[in-house]
């Protein structure tokens, strides 16, 4: 077993359901980070024993730690397991991304770099095409080959089969970022961070969203903006490749509840870190 890392000061959770094979990479990927001072938490909302197995190989191959939550598969509980995620978390500051997504090289970095008192990061991805992530190996991620851009995939993106190439583009300068125009609002899921102490103070993520697409994102970053925590754009930083897969629907639902936390305003949510009265 390799020897372990230095003393964690960013916990970085990954949201996952089923794809063993895929968070195989997601884990590669977390072994070439240029920032080692982290942990992984494994928030898996009742995948199958392959992702446990994933996992257990991981721990093995490297030496960052994981540590592995898992409930029992009960419908969409991603918002429930992402507060033990949170529980859970041995740091003080959080990044978050899905198990479909794979990190560049310096993604944590850039997290670490960005943070700052009362601000929520908001990280965006590059939309693979199906041909781009078929080609996929655990090859291409350990040489890093899958975080630089080759003729195909740019054709991917002038044929509109993959999305946002740009975004890509890893620009360290923040003049040339602002100049460029590359900011952005509304966050994502599957690419932000924020101090444990800001999502303790909203309850954490509403446990009440039953399927996803706003509950684990547009909810958080709305009722975090309720006690004064605002976004802070990561474009061009924090680079993400978002792994292909069908456009995923938000149901009526969700949207409903979504629409009833913002007349609502407020910014702790009754089922969440803790049941409130």
């Amino acid at each position: 077993m390799p020897l372990p890392t230095a003393s964690p000061v960013l916990s970085l959770i990954i949201a996952v359901y089923n794809k063993p094979e895929i968070l195989r990479l997601v884990l590669a990927a977390c072994d070439r980070q240029s920032m080692r001072e982290f942990e992984v938490v494994v928030a898996d909302d009742g995948s199958g024993p392959a992702i446990a197995e994933a996992v257990r190989e991981a721990q093995h191959l490297y030496s960052f730690p994981i540590i592995h939550l898992w409930h029992e598969d009960a419908g969409w509980r991603k918002n429930t397991m992402l507060n033990k995620a949170i529980r859970a978390a041995q740091t003080e500051y959080l990044v978050f991304i899905d198990g479909d997504c794979l990190p560049s090289r310096h993604f944590l970095l850039d997290h670490w770099q960005e943070r700052e008192p009362g601000k929520v990061l908001l990280g965006r991805r590059v939309e693979t095409s199906a041909r781009w992530s078929e080609q996929l190996s655990l090859d291409a991620i350990t040489s890093g080959a899958f975080d630089r851009y080759r003729w195909s995939e740019w054709m991917d993106g002038f044929r509109g089969n993959a999305l946002r190439l740009e975004d890509g583009l890893r620009i360290k300068s923040r003049l040339v970022r602002t100049i460029l125009l590359r900011t952005v609002r509304g966050m994502l899921g599957s690419n932000f961070s924020a101090w444990k102490r800001d999502l303790v103070a909203i309850n954490g993520f509403d446990e009440l969203y039953n399927g996803p697409g706003c509950g684990e994102d547009s909810d958080i970053e709305f009722r975090l903006s309720l006690i004064g925590v605002t976004g802070k754009s990561l474009r061009n930083l924090a680079v993400q490749y978002h792994v292909h897969h069908p456009v995923t629907k938000v149901s009526d639902a969700c949207w409903d509840r979504f629409q009833e936390v913002q007349q609502k305003k407020e910014p702790r949510c009754r089922f969440g870190l803790e049941r409130l009265p």
